[in-house]
């Protein structure tokens, strides 16, 4: 970590990846994003849907968001064709306005939505819940796992990505940093193969696994795609699914294209933050499947990069 010397508020806290890899764990990235998920039900955090600012060849992307007496701020990224997600948070305080901190890289964006798919494991997977399927290797599907071993027990991880040495790089990584029984599946039905929760963490257009393959009990968190004709997750599992969910319907119907699920399963979809705080649908059975659909609520990563930030002294 830096401070400022170049004319910035003395003090003002500089952080990168390598300070935000250092300093975050789990318990404290799910701590927060699970406070501001009851806090944005309760309507003390305010998180109007991303903003998309038009550049030709691609966009800046804007999230902002303010927890009432903590703070507030704002996440940018682009989507150039150079860009290689290189993203900055800068957190304001909210008695003074005076800005907190300014972060730096990538994992702080794939942190919180980690923790966000931990929050939703812990609110609607079966508590017993304790093998997991993970179709993907990139950086959401890694920190779907940095943040659900710390509240699932995993005793067994199946990791299925279209490239061999790819998904079993990924394999041998969960192993040794995460400490979990992670193995490489052949193929996406042996990777789902009893899972009792299941991660989709693809950018694929067309759906990656089949809706039988989901074991009954089990729970599916989708972060991939989800626009109609162009989504991972198959429309039929949400006819299996007894609860579906989301961390934000407002960012969920402000997307350009319609959402890949319709009619009565849209209906039916609730929001992750009732659920979290005890007021919303819940998981009714062991055998019940249940179904997230993330879609990144705005202003969970400011929670997150204050509770770094004070962390960080």
């Amino acid at each position: 970590m830096t401070t400022s010397d170049d004319g910035l508020r003395p003090g003002l806290a500089l952080l990168d990846d390598t300070d935000v890899r250092r300093l975050l764990d789990p318990a404290m990235a799910i701590a927060a994003v699970r406070e501001s998920l009851i806090a944005h039900h309760a309507g003390v955090l305010t998180a109007p849907p991303r903003l998309r600012a038009s550049l030709g060849d691609g966009d800046l992307m804007f999230t902002v968001g303010r927890l009432a007496g903590t703070g507030y701020g704002f996440r940018v990224y682009g989507t150039m064709p150079s860009d290689e997600d290189h993203q900055i948070t800068v957190v304001y305080d909210d008695a003074t306005g005076r800005i907190d901190g300014v972060i730096t890289g990538d994992f702080l964006g794939a942190a919180r939505t980690g923790a966000i798919g931990a929050v939703a494991v812990d609110v609607m997977a079966d508590p017993g819940a304790s093998t997991l399927g993970l179709i993907g290797t990139g950086r959401q599907a890694w920190t779907q796992l940095w943040a659900i071993r710390a509240v699932r027990p995993l005793r067994e991880v199946r990791v299925y990505g279209r490239d061999t040495a790819r998904r079993e790089a990924f394999a041998r990584r969960a192993r040794s940093e995460l400490r979990l029984p992670a193995s490489s599946a052949p193929d996406p039905e042996t990777a789902l193969a009893g899972a009792d929760i299941v991660i989709l963490a693809t950018s694929s257009r067309t759906p990656v696994i089949e809706a039988d393959w989901v074991a009954a009990g089990a729970h599916v968190t989708t972060l991939g795609p989800k626009q109609a004709g162009a989504h991972e997750c198959p429309a039929d599992l949400a006819d299996r699914a007894g609860l579906i969910l989301t961390d934000s319907p407002a960012q969920l119907d402000a997307y350009p294209a319609p959402f890949f699920l319709t009619g009565a399963a849209r209906d039916r979809m609730g929001a992750l933050g009732a659920a979290a705080a005890g007021v919303g649908p819940a998981r009714s059975s062991a055998d019940e499947i249940t179904l997230f659909c993330s879609v990144g609520l705005a202003g969970t990563e400011i929670a997150v990069a204050v509770a770094l930030l004070r962390s960080a002294g």
